[in-house]
């Protein structure tokens, strides 16, 4: 059976739509020297019925020997988006490996307007060479 490496993922947690997509960046990699630079872009829609502010990320990066890095921290990029529905906020970030693939999931910690929190799932995605930038 073979494994295919999806560089997109997608994923809906009342009614935050996160999706995601990787791509290797070879210009600012060393594979001799085991280091792999990876950039993904995501995008994240509402499409709620009712406004939701980005407080935090929580990032599970695994790299190809198993090694499991946590990152989190507040916001994205610097910011704290809200999105009112059907509002969307998009930016790009990248993640070095010790190895040539790996992959990412995680949650981004949402507060809903009535000041509820909940975590919206960012779905699994792969990095993997296979997909480079143009």
């Amino acid at each position: 059976m073979k494994h295919t490496v999806n560089p997109k993922s997608s994923a809906t947690t009342r009614g935050i739509q996160v999706d995601v997509e990787s791509e290797f960046d070879p210009e600012r990699s060393d594979p001799g020297n085991g280091y792999y630079f990876f950039v993904y872009h995501v995008k994240i829609r509402n499409h709620g019925d009712s406004a939701a502010q980005l407080i935090s990320r929580h990032w599970i990066i695994t790299d190809a020997d198993g090694q499991v890095e946590e990152v989190q921290g507040p916001g994205v990029v610097g910011e704290q988006p809200r999105l009112e529905p059907g509002e969307s906020f998009e930016y790009s970030s990248a993640c070095p490996l010790k190895t040539p693939t790996g992959n990412m999931r995680g949650t981004y910690q949402m507060v809903s307007e009535t000041g509820e929190k909940f975590d919206a799932e960012i779905a699994r995605f792969e990095l993997a060479p296979g997909y480079t930038l143009h």
